[in-house]
């Protein structure tokens, strides 16, 4: 199912209204607390997830919701938007504009519509698979590398991965041209531009992947589970985005290869 344009024109909504929210906090020193999983989260976070679910319930009443602070509303409607109003929250506590808010919208559990958003440097990446995907209006497509040994693999840090997870990841990396670490939901917009030829990752939850995914595939790319099983709303987490298909399936090979 293809998203409407009034509902694309509703996610620039809700990326202008975020992004409202967030720049008045960035660089002011707020405070920081942190969730039972230990992870930080800021005043900005919560305002910005609540301008977005406002404006959802008020213009869209009849479409759930499920964001990253403050949980699921109607989650069994066919159309549910997934916000993170800031993937990256420790970039942006540092003054790092590698912050994003991402945007995605669900139909029937499979996302078909991704938006990330980067406030401060005004950079806006829509991706709707079948339709393209745009930087500021402007298309913008994958690298289409497809050898291991030319790709720029990028990763948000090793830490997050399991030890196993690790060292698939390890070697997959050692096949690549380079490794880059940091980024977060940025690394994904980022392959869209080119700017990268492989991101894995593992330990993702549903607002982590439900935009990037279609930004990834818009623009030309590929983007599964560690299986090459497409991404849905019962995804593990552990995500591979790849600037080609061929450069996806040797990225799989190799990581199931150190198993």
């Amino acid at each position: 199912m293809i998203p409407s344009p009034e509902q694309i024109a509703f996610a620039h909504k809700l990326a202008d209204v975020s992004a409202a929210a967030i720049r008045p906090y960035y660089r002011t020193g707020l405070a920081i607390d942190d969730k039972l999983d230990a992870s930080p989260v800021t005043q900005a976070d919560r305002e910005a997830e609540q301008v977005m679910r406002a404006l959802i319930n008020t213009e869209r009443p009849d479409e759930g919701i499920i964001g990253e602070e403050f949980g699921a509303e109607r989650e069994d409607a066919d159309w549910v938007w997934v916000l993170d109003p800031v993937d990256g929250t420790k970039a942006f506590i540092t003054g790092r504009p590698l912050f994003v808010t991402l945007i995605g919208l669900l139909y029937r559990g499979q996302p078909v519509l991704g938006i990330v958003n980067q406030p401060i440097a005004g950079e806006r990446w829509l991706g709707v698979p079948g339709q393209g995907c745009t930087l500021n209006g402007e298309p913008v497509t994958v690298s289409g590398i497809s050898e291991l040994a030319r790709a720029r693999v990028g990763t948000t840090g090793p830490q997050y991965f399991s030890i196993g997870g690790l060292a698939e990841f390890n070697a997959l990396q050692a096949e690549g041209r380079f490794t880059v670490y940091g980024g977060d939901g940025y690394q994904y917009a980022l392959l869209a531009t080119s700017g990268l030829d492989l991101v894995i990752e593992e330990g993702l939850k549903l607002h982590d992947f439900a935009a990037v995914a279609p930004v990834v595939i818009a623009a030309g790319g590929w983007m599964t589970d560690w299986h090459g099983e497409p991404l849905q709303k019962g995804s593990v987490g552990r995500v591979i985005a790849a600037a080609s298909e061929a450069l996806h399936q040797q990225a799989v090979a190799a990581m199931q290869n150190a198993e």
